[in-house]
């Protein structure tokens, strides 16, 4: 092999040479070569179809296919000041309430070519905070964020960005931009208020780490005490709800606080049901001994024996609710309303 062959065999079609990686990936130009168009055809293809022939955009799109070019989008997003992306901050991925929701808005969000950026924050405002930081530095079009509390210096960011913030999860009557949700402190002063007319007088409370969990159990104990009950025994965790804390809180609620029965009400229907699992190991008649309210009103719950008593709360429309505020205000630039109250819905079952 002479010194031309050696040469030719050592690069590859495209020029470059062998082993080599390229010096870049494909472009709109390569799109051009191969389509036999200019690469500010190809921009106006991408960006705006209408502006170019159904014959020249097949083309393009051909050599889009053949190449595998994937478009730019932050170059898309400086010339439009759009990023189409939308950030989702929330506690917990493995959550049930927070999954729904979650789903829900992207859905809607997605059908108006948007898409989702979602990072798990845990319970800490610091972490929040930090995400709220990383996700802003994307430039997104949007952000949902989690509960109604955050940092003052996640205030200041959100604030700074100017961009349409939705808190979903809770309500307050000074969010930073709009907020989907219903009030943790009624539910449970309603909750309290459904056990004292059903003749309950003792009662306790099995509540995860959640800042909104402790604010329910907490209206609870006040209202159940107000109405004329006895005080509140109270199990708290400084974790996410499961079925071993469940069983633990009432374990802890009879074994170390000295409540004997009456009704217990739980932060999560997931709780409650350790609740159950934990009584019918004790032996304790479930309602006739004791009776157990949950919240979230989960698959499941319909579905043990006995079925549990719960707080419903429509994760689907809060979700469709929060996207729906967040498309008001990209497309006009406002909205008619900043705090939206869906409520909440006491489930009678078997348990209570």
């Amino acid at each position: 092999m002479d010194e031309h062959e050696h040469n030719a065999a050592s690069r590859d079609a495209g020029g470059r040479a062998a082993g080599r990686k390229p010096a870049r990936g494909v472009t709109m130009e390569t799109v051009g070569r191969l389509a036999g168009v200019s690469q500010v055809t190809v921009s106006r293809a991408l960006s705006d179809p209408s502006k170019v022939s159904p014959k020249t955009l097949a083309k393009i799109h051909e050599a889009i296919e053949m190449t595998g070019f994937v478009p730019n989008a932050l170059a898309g997003a400086l010339a439009s000041s759009k990023s189409k992306l939308i950030s989702a901050l929330v506690p917990s991925i493995r959550n049930f309430v927070y999954a729904g929701m979650v789903q829900a808005f992207s859905a809607v969000m997605r059908d108006n070519g948007y898409q989702i950026m979602l990072s798990e924050t845990g319970f800490e405002p610091e972490e929040e905070e930090k995400l709220i930081a990383a996700h802003l530095s994307r430039r997104p079009d949007a952000m949902m964020l989690t509960g109604i509390h955050h940092s003052a210096q996640a205030r200041r960011m959100l604030l700074g960005a100017d961009i349409p913030v939705v808190e979903v999860w809770d309500i307050t009557d000074s969010p930073i931009d709009v907020c989907v949700g219903f009030s943790h402190a009624d539910t449970g002063r309603a909750v309290a208020e459904f056990a004292h007319a059903n003749g309950y007088r003792q009662a306790g409370c099995v509540a995860a780490g959640d800042e909104r969990a402790r604010r329910r159990a907490r209206a609870f104990s006040e209202r159940f005490k107000a109405l004329g009950g006895e005080g509140v025994a109270i199990a708290q965790f400084d974790a996410p709800a499961s079925l071993e804390r469940g069983r633990q809180g009432l374990a802890q609620l009879m074994d170390a606080q000295g409540f004997s029965g009456g009704v217990v009400f739980c932060s999560s229907d997931l709780l409650a049901h350790g609740v159950l699992v934990e009584a019918r190991e004790r032996g304790l008649q479930v309602p006739g001994q004791l009776a157990v309210i949950g919240f979230g009103d989960q698959d499941f719950s319909a579905f043990v024996t006995p079925a549990i008593t719960t707080v419903r709360v429509n994760m689907e429309a809060f979700g469709q609710s929060a996207a729906r505020a967040v498309l008001e205000r990209i497309e006009a630039q406002r909205g008619d309303q900043s705090v939206i109250d869906l409520g909440f819905e006491i489930v009678r079952r078997e348990s209570a």
